[in-house]
């Protein structure tokens, strides 16, 4: 196998550290070697590749045989010409089909090795905890579906009785689930590194659903009918969803995140101060077998604030057209995004063409196609919105208290908003209330 094993696609592996030491450890119990003259060090060196290992079971939810589930998550995640080949359902055939096939006979070699003779021939300790490792945490950097994706691969290369039916196994899995991570996570930031813009997963999205924001019927019905146009390939709009403070328009993206997951969405979260790396983003995803929603929370800009060109440019009115894997979601508190004076009006300001200056602070959010309102709840509306919020909790309160309640809490804290009736049933199971 060697240090570097001969691979060629997969050469450059997350984790190639372990997996290389690992691989070379192999070798020498294949090859016969004595470990006499460094059997003390070598116990060493395998209890940290252990530890190596045990630290990715608890964060990324492996159990059973650790090392074939290391070797399946190298493989899920890896992107290289081959798999992202797979990922976009083309045929990988010539070279690129010869190299995959001659990197994955390593892999099932690797795959199918003795453990109990690598404990016998080193004198070390830790054959059993990888051969049968107990579930250590679910871990937070998959799904569950993704787990148990990941397990069912695991158990088919396992038995994968040739080097094509090997293939043909990770193969299948690119064409269903994606490579790396844009395959298999919901939603990302972006990190702004040396290099340039970078995608970095967030492990811990919350599972919200639109069926958990109560009320909003219409404004729900708008938005999901724009996404689904979108995962379903056909003309969608950018959208912006405005109102009052607290009524569920981040809620309603995080929502619309999990619903169509296993569609092929991905959400990335942007924040206005990265502006200029937009189509830095849009160039990591143009090319993607994903439909990617841009999303910028509480978006709107003071008069003098001027990143907002850069988004106009990339929206709409750029050399370069926005792929048709992108779409732009935003929220905002401001239906027109960037703040309008009385004066921008007036004839009394010193601006020769006031009237494109307003075009100007309106230009933006008409390149949003579809607008979304969330308005703030009336009287009764706020009251429905406690009782589902309280029935969904299992909240056992009779209706006449709960209804006071949430009066008191609307005349004490500001108004009536979604936001309000969670913090009201938190504060009153806080206290023993329910």
């Amino acid at each position: 196998m060697g240090s570097g094993m001969g691979l060629i696609l997969y050469r450059e592996l997350e984790y190639g550290d372990l997996f290389y030491r690992f691989a070379d450890w192999m070798e020498r119990v294949e090859s016969g070697a004595s470990f006499e003259a460094d059997r003390r060090a070598l116990s060493d060196q395998c209890a940290q590749g252990l530890n190596g290992l045990l630290c990715l079971a608890e964060s990324r939810g492996l159990s059973g045989n650790l090392w074939q589930a290391f070797l399946t998550m190298l493989l899920a995640e890896n992107e290289n010409p081959y798999s992202r080949a797979c990922e976009n359902r083309q045929e990988a055939g010539g070279a690129l089909q010869a190299a995959a096939l001659h990197d994955f006979a390593i892999f099932r070699r690797l795959f199918a090795f003795d453990f109990s003779a690598w404990e016998s021939r080193l004198g070390v300790f830790g054959a059993d905890l990888i051969l049968r490792c107990a579930p250590i945490g679910e871990g937070a950097f998959y799904p569950v579906w993704v787990r148990e994706r990941l397990a069912a691969l695991c158990s088919d290369l396992a038995k994968a009785d040739s080097d094509r039916a090997f293939q043909a196994a990770v193969a299948q899995f690119y064409g269903e689930l994606g490579v790396g991570k844009l395959g298999l996570h919901k939603a990302f930031r972006v990190k702004e590194t040396p290099a340039g813009a970078a995608l970095s997963p967030i492990l811990s999205l919350s599972d919200v659903t639109l069926s958990d924001l109560i009320g909003y019927e219409s404004a729900k019905k708008k938005l999901t009918d724009n996404t689904e146009a979108f995962v379903s390939g056909r003309k969608a709009n950018n959208c912006l969803l405005y109102g009052d403070a607290g009524t569920g328009k981040s809620t309603s993206i995080k929502a619309i995140a999990n619903q169509y997951y296993g569609r092929g969405l991905r959400v990335i979260e942007l924040y206005k101060h990265q502006f200029r790396s937009l189509s830095d983003v849009i160039a990591l995803v143009r090319d993607r077998n994903y439909k990617f929603i841009i999303y910028m929370d509480d978006l709107s800009f003071e008069d003098f604030e001027v990143e907002y060109k850069y988004l106009k440019a990339v929206m709409e009115g750029g050399l370069e057209p926005k792929p048709d894997n992108v779409l732009i979601y935003a929220t905002s508190n401001r239906r027109h995004l960037v703040r309008e004076k009385f004066s921008d009006k007036a004839d009394l300001s010193d601006d020769l063409h006031s009237n494109d200056t307003v075009q100007e602070k309106l230009s933006l959010a008409a390149r949003f196609g579809v607008q979304v309102y969330f308005g703030a709840p009336d009287k009764k509306e706020f009251l429905s919105i406690v009782k589902g919020l309280a029935k969904k909790q299992g909240m056992a309160v009779e209706e006449d208290e709960l209804a006071l309640r949430a009066n008191q809490w609307e005349l004490s804290h500001g108004g009536r908003s979604g936001r309000a009736a969670r913090q009201l049933l938190d504060d009153m199971m806080g206290k023993g209330g329910a």
